[in-house]
């Protein structure tokens, strides 16, 4: 797999409610310092210079995978991540932010213009592990398929946000891949992920 963030797999991203972060692994503080780290990552990259990507915690060193989607407006700006951790979570957040920003296909670059007005959220992901069709929970389970050197991943907030039901969310991760929509009965791989959602449309609620 390619150290550089992962093409765009994932449509959207609905931020979790503030009390979330009560559950969650990080912290009010945390979140805090990786949604500024991922504005400051964009505004880098537009003003030519550089950030120090030196975490600040020993828990924000830790390697972990994860996505950043941007919002402007309301609407959908870019998202992009890394499937598996490959460096620490500042750097990834860094990494992807910069990569939402201006490298996700379906998008044009984002503007100096448009900096002020974009709204982050962050997706933080467990490890990938193996699951059957039978266990995954909607709302709770990301999914990655894969079958002859296609795959494709959804976050596990999109089929909340679409009202997927378990085999719909099995059939739409298949059709991301490129692959039949009962792939995931003929023999594809199939992977499950959690992720730790939150970001700036959480006080919009």
């Amino acid at each position: 797999m390619s150290l550089r963030p992962e093409n765009p797999v994932a449509n959207s991203a609905t931020a979790h409610s503030p009390s979330a972060a009560e559950k969650g692994e990080y912290s009010l503080e945390e979140r805090g310092f990786l949604l500024k780290l991922a504005h400051e990552a964009i505004a880098a990259t537009l003003e030519q210079r550089e950030i120090s990507l030196d975490p600040p915690s020993k828990h924000l060193a830790e390697p972990r995978a994860a996505f950043t989607t941007l919002y402007y407006h309301g609407r959908l700006r870019g998202c992009v991540g890394h499937v598996r951790a490959v460096e620490s979570v500042w750097a990834t957040v860094a990494d992807t932010a910069r990569a939402a920003a201006f490298e996700d296909t379906r998008f044009d670059p984002v503007t100096a213009d448009e900096l002020p007005h974009l709204q982050i959220s962050l997706s933080i992901l467990s490890p990938l592990k193996p699951i059957r069709a039978e266990e995954v929970e909607v709302g709770r389970h990301g999914l990655l398929i894969s079958q002859h050197g296609r795959r494709g991943l959804l976050l596990p907030q999109v089929p909340v946000e679409y009202g997927w039901d378990r085999l719909t969310f099995l059939e739409e991760t298949c059709h991301k891949a490129g692959l039949p929509a009962d792939a995931w009965r003929k023999g594809a791989t199939l992977e499950a992920f959690t992720a730790e959602v939150f970001g700036e449309r959480d006080r919009e609620e």
